[in-house]
């Protein structure tokens, strides 16, 4: 379930001035606090997203990560055993085995 923020208008409680609470995506905002019953807004918070950082991250997440090192020449930074570290877009056989992490 969501985790949505509330703050009181006026006066704070035992919650205080700002609190989270998880509800249901299909129940309406609140308007009145469930604790002391005031009023309260609901607020808008930036979503917690996280994102790979190192090409460790993105090789054990099953991602390719591709570096250009010249015209037509790519590093495989996230390259298995068996796979070329270089790629040379005129030359297939050095192309990463996508088959072999791709599963339908």
């Amino acid at each position: 379930m969501p985790v949505y923020e509330y703050e009181h208008l006026d006066k704070a409680c035992r919650l205080g001035r700002r609190f989270e609470l998880e509800r249901s995506v299909k129940e309406l905002p609140l308007t009145v606090c469930p604790e002391c019953g005031r009023p309260v807004k609901k607020l808008i918070s930036a979503p917690h997203l996280s994102f790979p950082k190192t090409n460790s991250e993105l090789k054990n997440l099953g991602f390719t990560k591709l570096v250009k090192r010249d015209r037509g020449v790519y590093e495989n930074v996230t390259a298995r055993d068996g796979e070329s570290r270089i790629m040379d877009a005129g030359d297939k056989s050095t192309y990463p085995d996508l088959k072999s992490r791709i599963k339908d």
